[in-house]
């Protein structure tokens, strides 16, 4: 594992003027609790393609650092080659390598069909120009076949070439564990950075997690269920948890913490100072 911890931030690419300058005053407030990068999201099939670019374009332009994500499902090595030069050129040096998801309606995979091929094909193509991330899953990939099989092909996309990880969200620190113990009894020694999710609504957290297979705790559903839509307590509820997640985490060792924003920057500011690491 790193010796320092990395601490870093992500941010999707808005959709419209406003979400576009509203990024932008969040990417002020947060930058200067000095992440190491902030990453940003790619969407599905490439659907936010150029919003990504400019988002990263403007990011590297402030003198700070951006891991753009990139997906291969539905991509041509002619494309992902073009992407690889277009980084390049932004002065990217970080890159998150993902598998994505095929836009609906789209049957063609492309010429890649798992995120390992993106990261051999990056690898053979650039060299060590870029630090490589690729994704975890404590709570294993909802697609996956078996708990086994998603950390079998997690080990896979490390010997590709990769140099970190990133987990999804979870809320169970010993899932998180158990997850980083069976990767290194698979030979996986990179360091696997917990992703970290704010709490802002607990309802619009519930469908998300419902949807993409990260698990809430019963206690923790219960807890928030009982103050309803009392915001302010909710709020203080989900930092209350987060932030001691995040302290357990730390404590045990951890290499660092990924924090899902959802381009807002209060909640995250404010677990960050909790935790001293401004």
């Amino acid at each position: 594992m790193t010796d320092k911890p990395t601490f870093s931030i992500e941010f999707f690419p808005p959709a419209t003027p406003e979400g576009v300058e509203k990024l932008r005053l969040a990417r002020a407030q947060l930058a200067q609790l000095n992440p190491a990068f902030f990453s940003v999201t790619y969407g599905a099939g490439g659907s936010t393609r150029d919003r990504t670019l400019e988002i990263v374009r403007e990011i590297q332009a402030e003198g700070l650092h951006a891991a753009p994500h990139l997906s291969c499902i539905g991509a041509t090595k002619d494309s992902i080659r073009d992407h690889l030069a277009e980084f390049r050129a932004m002065g990217v040096t970080r890159i998150v390598a993902l598998r994505g998801d095929l836009p609906s309606g789209m049957a063609d995979p492309g010429e890649f069909r798992y995120a390992n091929e993106l990261v051999a094909f990056i690898r053979a193509e650039t060299g060590d120009a870029f630090h490589i991330e690729v994704a975890g899953y404590p709570e294993f990939h909802p697609q996956a076949r078996s708990a086994t099989a998603d950390l079998d092909a997690f080990a896979t996309k490390v010997r590709a070439g990769a140099n970190s990880a990133i987990t999804q969200y979870f809320y169970n620190a010993d899932a998180y564990f158990q997850f980083v113990d069976e990767a290194w009894a698979r030979g996986v020694e990179i360091p696997i950075v917990p992703g970290i999710m704010p709490i802002a609504s607990f309802s619009k957290l519930a469908r998300f997690s419902d949807a993409c297979g990260a698990e809430i705790p019963q206690w923790m559903r219960r807890r928030f269920e009982a103050l309803g839509d009392d915001t302010a307590s909710v709020k203080a509820l989900g930092l209350d948890i987060v932030t001691e997640l995040c302290e357990r985490l730390l404590e045990g060792g951890a290499p660092g913490l990924h924090f899902y924003t959802l381009n807002q920057a209060g909640l995250t500011s404010t677990i960050w100072q909790r935790l001293g690491l401004a």
